[in-house]
């Protein structure tokens, strides 16, 4: 009872019963990612392309698509990486999760979640006026 709950009220933790329908109903596999991320298409779009979706293995992160997939998500590009030979390209990063709200998040020098004093000012820099 509490996975019907969860598939029926949650988007986050894994496909709705109402993704999972159209998904059975209309969807066509193209694809899987080495996270395990499932990609779909389907109908067309108020565009006349076809929709593309992802179904997330695990929680819903969108910086979870490499890089090769997100510009097939994003009409980019026609050809989806599982049907060609998709290399990444030697400068592509390799994925990082999204650590916002989280203790490894990035914290700049000055930044008040950073705990130390600011950095000294240099007297460097001279405020704008209005007409001065």
């Amino acid at each position: 009872m509490k996975t019907f709950m969860t598939q029926f009220f949650t988007w986050w933790n894994g496909p709705t019963l109402g993704t999972r329908f159209f998904t059975w109903r209309k969807g066509t596999k193209v694809g899987e990612d080495q996270f395990g991320n499932v990609y779909y298409e389907g109908t067309f779009d108020s565009e006349g392309r076809k929709r593309r979706w992802v179904i997330y293995n695990g929680y819903a992160e969108a910086s979870a698509i490499p890089a090769g997939w997100h510009g097939w998500i994003h009409h980019r590009v026609d050809t989806a990486p599982s049907q060609e030979n998709y290399k990444p390209h030697p400068w592509e990063k390799n994925h990082q999760p999204n650590l916002t709200g989280s203790a490894a998040a990035y914290r700049p020098q000055g930044s008040i979640a950073h705990g130390d004093n600011r950095p000294t000012v240099t007297g460097d820099y001279d405020a704008w006026t209005p007409g001065a």
